[in-house]
This record gives C-alpha cells, sequence and structure tokens, in this order.
C-alpha cells in the first residue's frame, strides 16, 4: 500500500500513485546555511558563534542599510556620513525613535576624536536630516536628542525622484530590493502624493532669474 506521503490519483478508473521522496522538505534559509556550517566549519565551536535568539544586545536593520550608506558617502562627499547613519541604528532599540543624551558618545561610536568630535558628528547628523534619513527634535542633550529614523528604502526612492542618486547605486539598490522582496517600499512611494520624507522639501524655491534682456534687470 502506499505511504502516507504519497498522493492517489484516479485516472481513467485506474488508481496513479505519485510518489514523493520522504524527508526532502524545502528548507529555510537559515536551516541550509546551518547545513552548511555543519560541513564547512565543523572545527568552530558554537559558543563562538552570534545568534540572535541566543545573544544579547541585536537590533533589526535593513538589509539594503549597505547600500544606503554608500548612498549617503557620495551625497555627503568630503564628510561622508554613512558610518554615522550606521550608529545610529546599532542605537535602535527595535524601534525607530532614539533618545541620544550623550552626543560625545555617538560622536566617539562614529569614530571622531578630538576637541570638534561632537562638532562634526553634528554636521554629518545636519546632513542625514538635510537628505531626509533621520526626522530629529530638539531636547535637553541639545539639537538632536531625539531622532526618528525614516524608512531608508523610501528615502532612496525620493532621492532618485530628485536626481540626487547616482545611477549604478540605485541599480544595486534596485536589484537588492528586488532580491530581498522589500520591493514593496518602492511601490509605496510612487504610490504615495508627496515623494519626499519630513524635513527634505526645501519651505521656499526661489523663482529662476530673469532673462538679462527683461526691462529693469541689469548685470
Amino acid at each position: 500500500m502506499p505511504s502516507r506521503n504519497d498522493a492517489i490519483t484516479h485516472t481513467h478508473g485506474v488508481h496513479v500513485v505519485n510518489i514523493s521522496p520522504i524527508g526532502t522538505k524545502r528548507l529555510r534559509m537559515s536551516e541550509r546555511a546551518e547545513k552548511q556550517r555543519e560541513v564547512l566549519f565543523p572545527e568552530v565551536p558554537p559558543e563562538w558563534l552570534w545568534r540572535r535568539q541566543k545573544n544579547n544586545g541585536y537590533t533589526t536593520v535593513p538589509r539594503t542599510l549597505p547600500i544606503v550608506m554608500e548612498a549617503i558617502d557620495a551625497l555627503s562627499k568630503s564628510q561622508p556620513a554613512g558610518h554615522t547613519y550606521f550608529c545610529l541604528w546599532c542605537r535602535s532599540p527595535d524601534h525607530p525613535v532614539l533618545t541620544i543624551e550623550n552626543p560625545a558618545t555617538l560622536a566617539s561610536e562614529a569614530g571622531f576624536k578630538g576637541e570638534r568630535a561632537v562638532d562634526t558628528w553634528k554636521r554629518r547628523v545636519r546632513t542625514l536630516r538635510d537628505e531626509g534619513f533621520i526626522v530629529t527634535k530638539p531636547g535637553a542633550a541639545g539639537e538632536f536628542h531625539y531622532v526618528l529614523l525614516m524608512n531608508p528604502n523610501l528615502v532612496m526612492e525620493g532621492l532618485r525622484a530628485r536626481g540626487r542618486l547616482q545611477d549604478s547605486v540605485y541599480a544595486k539598490f534596485h536589484d537588492r530590493s528586488l532580491e530581498i522582496g522589500s520591493y514593496g517600499d518602492i511601490e509605496q512611494f510612487r504610490s504615495m502624493q508627496v515623494p519626499a520624507a519630513p524635513q527634505s522639501i526645501p519651505s521656499f524655491v526661489p523663482p529662476p532669474p530673469p532673462d538679462k534682456g527683461e526691462s529693469g534687470t541689469g548685470p
């Protein structure tokens, strides 16, 4: 008799048994990785490995973050702010709201040293705010006491819509979004009426300069 793993179909009165091999269930990505670890790295004790379900001190970050950091560094040029942005995410309590009580600590974690470390850090944070990656509110610790982390995938699309992203960087971001299943963020942005994050739209856009031939104008 066929086992319970076999599927029985009826075709013109004839029993057709579809045999499905036992134990060939499709493994999840984490399960496949564990099988690979057992084969490739058997000499490494499990105690030396980071396990999110076991080890404390973690947060959830977008998988597009490395590409987002590259985009930020390209936007900030001589004052790259990508690592500063990463440090903010590492401070996240698995929630987008951060309270920064000691800017000097964040400046040190971002790699800034010396008497002007905090000022250097603040300039990087202003860049992140101006480009729409974060929203800030003042508090007891100063201008950036409260920080709200925006969805970087939406911000990246906003930068693309404004012509602020290099084609090569956006291509990597777009492909990675398709790969990890976050393309819905891109579609969400494209359906929004206001294609930019708060604080990323200037409050006043000056009119274009008049033609030189127009009366009342000078050089």
